[in-house]
Formats: C-alpha cells, sequence, structure tokens
C-alpha cells in the first residue's frame, strides 16, 4: 500500500524535529490538544524499543519512505534477491528507508551482521538514506565513511551465514515497530516511529506548536521560586 508522495521541502521541514517531538505529536499524549493520536501509545506498535541502538547519532534526524524487506535462514523456494530490494529502493520515492526484518532463529539473528560496506553502498546510491533492521551491523567504519546514511540497529558483529530474502515490500516488524511499505520514518538518536504521508501537514504544524509550548514550559520552570510553584507549573502545564 502506497501512500502517496510529499515535497522535498516539507520531508526537510520534518528533519528540523527531534523524533520524540514528532512522536508526541502522533500518538504519546492523546489527551492533548497537540496530539493528533494516531495510534494506541500502548497497544499499537508504531516506534521501536530500547533493542534498536543508533550508530551515528551527530548526523540528526532522517526522514525517508519506508522500503521493507523480509530475511531469514537460506531457502532454496525463495527466488527473491537483494536485486530486488534495490530495485525496490530505486522504483520508491525519495529518500528511502529500508525497514529489513530478520525472521532468523535468536541465536543465529543476534550475530547476523546483516549489512556491512557493500549492501551500505549499493543502498545508498539507489535512493536509501537509513536503514532499521532487529540484528546487528559489521564493517562500521566503511558505512560511516559513505557519509549520510544512518543506522538504527541492535549491536555490531564480525560476520553472517548464508541468507535468503523471503519478501520484499510487504508489512515487517522490526525492534517493535510494525511498517508498510510508503508509510514515513523519523529516525534518530533516539529511535524511530512511523506515520502515514497524508497526516504529514498536520504533523509538521502540531511540532511546530509542541516546540513553542515546551521551550516556554521549561523555561518557567526553570525559573520557579520555590517547590510550589514548580508543582503548579507542572499541574498547569500543556
Amino acid at each position: 500500500m502506497k501512500y502517496g508522495e510529499i515535497s522535498q521541502d516539507k520531508l526537510e521541514e520534518l528533519k528540523k524535529f527531534d523524533t520524540p517531538t514528532i512522536s508526541n505529536v502522533v500518538a504519546t499524549y492523546p489527551q492533548r490538544d497537540y496530539c493528533m493520536g494516531l495510534y494506541n501509545p500502548w497497544e499499537t506498535n508504531w516506534y521501536t524499543d530500547e533493542s534498536c541502538r543508533c550508530f551515528f547519532p551527530k548526523l540528526g534526524a532522517y526522514v525517508g519512505y519506508a522500503v521493507t524487506a523480509v530475511f531469514g535462514m537460506p531457502d532454496s523456494f525463495q527466488a527473491l534477491s537483494i536485486v530486488d530490494i534495490l530495485r525496490a529502493v530505486a522504483d520508491s520515492p525519495k529518500p528511502v528507508i529500508l525497514a529489513a526484518q530478520q525472521k532468523l532463529p535468536d541465536k543465529y539473528r543476534i550475530k547476523n551482521g546483516l549489512i556491512g560496506g557493500n549492501f551500505s553502498t549499493a543502498l545508498k546510491k539507489a535512493g536509501c538514506t537509513g536503514f532499521i533492521s532487529n540484528g546487528p551491523a559489521r564493517d562500521i567504519s566503511e558505512i560511516q565513511e559513505i557519509g549520510e546514511f544512518q543506522l538504527l540497529l541492535t549491536g555490531v558483529t564480525v560476520a553472517h551465514g548464508d541468507l535468503s530474502v523471503y519478501a520484499v515490500n510487504t508489512p515487517v516488524s522490526v525492534c517493535s515497530m510494525d511498517v508498510v511499505p510508503g508509510e514515513l520514518i523519523h529516525m534518530d538518536e533516539h529511535g524511530a516511529v512511523k506515520f502515514p504521508v497524508d497526516k504529514v501537514d498536520e504533523i509538521i504544524e502540531r511540532a511546530h506548536s509542541l516546540v513553542e509550548i515546551e521551550k516556554r514550559q521549561m523555561e518557567e520552570m526553570s525559573k520557579a521560586a520555590s517547590i510550589d510553584e514548580l508543582i503548579s507549573l507542572w499541574k498547569t502545564k500543556k
């Protein structure tokens, strides 16, 4: 399912906000005016969990259209390959964030360095600027040298075994975040959150409003003259 395409200017505008701000607007506080309440905050898998580690936090926030893939143990009946992933990235609106689910036994998944220098180079050339997966990476120095390519993974390792590509552009679940191809993913050092493209204008508007609200609230609390005043400000904050 594709949600459509938005302007590069709006993508750049989204990158001005950190991912927690976007999450607050999307669904974290449904009882507050600035929150859109797009998902049930607890029961819907709309953001990543603590297993997801950001490798290059200094790169800041990234936003991209989701392309998805599923990897698994070697299977001679699977006709797909990384070539099909690269074609899907090339055919997608840009930029792309690839969400790759690894359906491997845990004893293999935790030491499967799925992405390294070669795979990341090919992905970036095809139009991908970010990669999220529920397993580790390798060749971190090589990936960093590529530049402007963000990783959210569970850790690092040195090798991997043979794999098969089970699916391309199907719904996946990666580090507790369920992703449908064509959704937007916003990611930074905190993790990632997903949302539909058709909500972007409202998300941007509400994010600007929330930044101003929180700036004012923190300034007021920092100037509180007593604990009673601080508590009063806390109780009345939006």
